[in-house]
Parts: structure tokens; C-alpha cells; sequence
């Protein structure tokens, strides 16, 4: 089989895990309206069968760090790929309210095994030069993930099927853990067990080239070296010292901000808040597909975006076009426009500009960023920490975001998030660093440095004295 369609083959089922995670998260918009003619749910239940699966994820991302470099970041997407299909099956058939978050629980952990062990798996396999668009390939399939499931909801929305909405999630499930078994192991995490000579043989696979692979693996030994000699085990207190507290701070800020813009309320709410400004359930979901799709496209260009003009000014340029959308969403709903034309022409637009800022900038970034930002030898567990953090902060959008809704109306809400995305801008500005083009040794020596990462060609540009 040619090189480069091994290569293929490893970012696809690597990724894979990025579907289930957006079909899993995606199905409840539509399911949700018809799970309440089945098991009665009060707007707190309902908070709690969405929010579910996000305190899963919690739990799934904190084991993962020690897991994937006990385990192995291979090993544990499949482990992943398990308890997606027991969670998936055990959902479709919950007969009370109890057993269908009991079961979305056990879907959460595999989303935050894979949240966390995915991007691990591709940072580490990717060359550094496209390392930004192979990473984000997850994104792209989360989103691929998200538009099936509203496209799924759609098609069984007649039939009020949402027990074969919720189960047909087994199926890329499946997929993941056959392809994946077939699949390298990450070379780094191979590095550091001592498995150099495997390490080498996969990094000659990847790059094709023996010479490249070489220069690779000894840079990555030499790194290992340096962090083998200063390593201590990864503790709160140590994340919060003067040498890590910088990194750890910036990636608890991205992860605090990709959720506080309010991207959960479109995701898992949209056909909710459709369906208020008087949208029937039909129409509602035909809508939530159309996002989906907008979602799914928009993030092909962030692909080819990340690597060439850098992760800052796509999550810069993203921001302000969030705020501008929830301005807009805020301004509709408060004015105080009857139900019609006008009102539901207003309100799509600002949903479609929000989704397709995020879906250029913050979705994607993220994700190929938080990998980057740590030394290799705590990579995994500081990684899985911030991933924690970000199902935590995702869970509390998710949870009270109805009884919100409910008691205050969607304008306010959209105003508050307005309000978030302008600090995001703020935050990226003067505080995120620059990763493009660099090893990820490279950006961790600057970073442990007390350096900002640079771009490479503004490293190129010499200095005056």
C-alpha cells in the first residue's frame, strides 16, 4: 500500500473518534423534542440528560491523561470506541429519565477519552509543517458528526424515532475500533517507554523518508532527555509553579473562553430556541441540519487557514464575528418583534454567522493548540486536565442554560455571551502565543523559557540592536 495512503488511513481512523463525539453531542437537539413524549422531563431533567454525557466526558478526560501514557494513545481510542457502543445502546433503550442519563454518563466518558487521546494521537504524528491542519481534521469530523446526527434527526423526526436517533451512533463506533487496531502507536509516547527502534520504524512509515525520520526521532530523544532529567510528577502544585503556571493559565483560558462564547446553546438547543419564536418541530430540525452543514463546510477553510496564516489571527477574526452575531441574536429578541418573517429571518442569520465564525476559528484551534502548548513528559496529563475543565465549563453552559432560557428569555443570554466573546479577543491578543511552523520541541523549550512561541518567520526577521 503507498505511503502516503497509509498516512491517510491513520488520520482517518485516528479522527474518527472526532464523529462519534459530534454525532453523540449533536443527536440531543433533535431527540430532545421527542424524548419528552416518552419520559416526561421537567426543564431540569432536561438539563441533566444533556449535561449527562458532559459530566461523563469529565470523568473520561481525567483518567485520560495517566491512561494514554500508561496505555498508550492507540490503545486508548479503542478503549474509547467500547464505551461509546455501550453507552450508545444502553441510551437508545433507557426506559425513565434515571437510565437515560445514567447511560449518556457512559457516552460521556468515551467522548472525554477521545477528546483528550485523539488530538494526543495526531500532534504526535503529524509533521510539524502540517501538523495545524491534520490535527484539526478531528475538528472537521466532529462537525461531520454533528451535521449526521441533525440530518439523522431530520429523517426520523416524522416517525418520533428518537431511540434509532441516539442508536445509530454505534455504527461509526464500530468503525473506530476495527480501523483502529491497525493503526501505529504515537512514535513520542513509544520514545518515552524506551521503544526507540519502533519509534523509528513508524517515523520512517509516516515520513517516508529514513534521513527525515531519523532527524525526528533524535530530536524528539533529545527532548525526552531533557524532560527525563527535570521531570517530577505532574501535581496541581507543580502546573502552578513559576515555570508551568504561564503555559497552564493559557490553557485554561482557551478552553474557559471556547465554551463561554455559547456555542453549547446552539449545538444542543437550537431546535429549543426555533421552536420559541414559533418554528414547528419539522421545520425546527430542517433548520439544525442547515447549521450543521454550515459548520461542517467552515471548517474545511480553517484547515488550510491554521498552517498558513497562524492559530491567533483565525481565533482573533472569529471572535469578533461570535460577537457580532450574539450582538445581533440579543437585538432581536429584546426588540420585541412578534413571531414571523422578519423575527425568524433575523434569528437564522445571526445563528449562521456565529457558526460559521466558530467554525472557522475557535472549534478547530483549540484542539490543535492545547497539545502544543505543554512540555512532551506532562503532555498527556496537563492536556487531560484542561480537557476536564473544558467538559466541566461546557456542562454548566449545558445545565442551566434552559432554566435560563426559561426564566430570562434567550436575549439576555445572547447579551452575556456578546459579552464573552469580546474578552475571548481581548485574551487571544495579549496573551496567547503564536505556534505555527515550530516543533513541538522548539515551542516547548521558548515556552519553559518564559518566552512567547513565535511563528517562524517572524523568528527569521532579525533584530536591531
Amino acid at each position: 500500500m503507498p505511503t502516503r495512503i497509509k498516512n491517510a488511513l491513520i488520520w482517518v481512523f485516528g479522527a474518527l473518534g472526532g464523529i462519534l463525539w459530534g454525532y453523540d453531542t449533536g443527536v440531543i437537539s433533535g431527540a430532545m423534542l421527542f424524548i419528552k413524549n416518552d419520559i416526561p422531563l421537567t426543564p431540569l431533567l432536561e438539563g441533566l440528560v444533556v449535561s449527562g454525557l458532559l459530566v461523563g466526558a469529565m470523568l473520561g478526560a481525567g483518567l485520560s491523561g495517566r491512561l494514554s501514557d500508561s496505555w498508550g494513545r492507540r490503545r486508548l481510542i479503542l478503549a474509547a470506541s467500547g464505551v461509546f457502543i455501550l453507552g450508545t445502546l444502553g441510551a437508545s433503550f433507557a426506559f425513565d429519565a434515571a437510565s437515560l442519563i445514567a447511560f449518556r454518563f457512559v457516552l460521556g466518558i468515551g467522548v472525554g477519552i477521545a477528546s483528550v487521546a485523539v488530538p494526543l494521537y495526531l500532534t504526535e504524528l503529524a509533521p510539524k509543517q502540517l501538523r495545524g491542519g491534520l490535527t484539526s481534521l478531528m475538528q472537521l469530523l466532529v462537525t461531520v458528526g454533528i451535521f449526521v446526527a441533525y440530518v439523522t434527526d431530520y429523517l426520523l423526526a416524522d416517525a418520533e424515532a428518537w431511540r434509532w436517533m441516539i442508536g445509530l451512533g454505534v455504527v461509526p463506533a464500530a468503525v473506530l475500533a476495527l480501523g483502529i487496531i491497525t493503526q501505529p502507536e504515537s512514535p513520542r509516547w513509544l520514545v518515552g517507554k524506551g521503544r526507540a527502534d519502533e519509534a523509528r520504524t513508524v517515523l520512517t512509515r509516516l515520513r517516508g523518508d529514513a534521513g527525515a525520520a531519523g532527524e525526528e526521532l533524535a530530536e524528539i530523544e533529545r527532548a525526552e532527555r531533557t524532560e527525563r532529567a527535570q521531570s517530577e510528577p505532574l501535581t496541581l502544585r507543580r502546573l502552578l509553579s513559576p515555570r508551568l503556571r504561564p503555559v497552564f493559565a493559557v490553557g485554561m483560558l482557551l478552553v474557559l473562553f471556547q465554551n463561554f462564547v455559547g456555542i453549547n446553546t446552539i449545538i444542543y438547543y437550537a431546535p429549543t430556541l426555533l421552536t420559541d419564536i414559533g418554528f414547528g418541530s419539522g421545520g425546527a430540525i430542517l433548520a439544525d441540519v442547515g447549521i450543521g452543514l454550515l459548520n461542517m463546510l467552515m471548517t474545511l477553510p480553517a484547515m488550510r487557514l491554521i498552517d498558513r496564516k497562524g492559530r491567533k489571527p483565525l481565533l482573533l477574526c472569529g471572535a469578533l464575528g461570535m460577537c457580532a452575531a450574539m450582538v445581533l441574536l440579543a437585538v432581536t429578541n429584546l426588540s420585541g418583534l412578534g413571531y414571523g418573517a422578519l423575527l425568524s429571518v433575523l434569528t437564522l442569520l445571526g445563528i449562521a454567522l456565529y457558526i460559521a465564525s466558530f467554525a472557522i476559528s475557535w472549534g478547530p484551534v483549540q484542539w490543535v493548540m492545547l497539545p502544543e502548548l505543554f512540555p512532551m513528559r506532562i503532555r498527556a496529563s496537563a492536556v487531560g486536565l484542561c480537557v476536564l475543565f473544558n467538559w466541566l465549563f461546557n456542562m454548566i453552559v449545558a445545565l442551566v442554560f434552559p432554566s435560563l432560557l426559561h426564566a430570562w428569555g434567550a436575549g439576555i443570554n445572547f447579551l452575556f455571551f456578546a459579552g464573552t466573546t469580546l474578552l475571548a479577543f481581548l485574551f487571544v491578543q495579549r496573551l496567547l502565543p503564536e505556534t505555527k511552523g515550530r516543533s513541538l520541541e522548539e515551542i516547548e523549550q521558548d515556552l519553559l523559557r518564559g518566552r512567547p512561541a513565535r511563528p517562524e518567520a517572524e523568528r527569521s526577521v532579525p533584530v536591531s540592536s
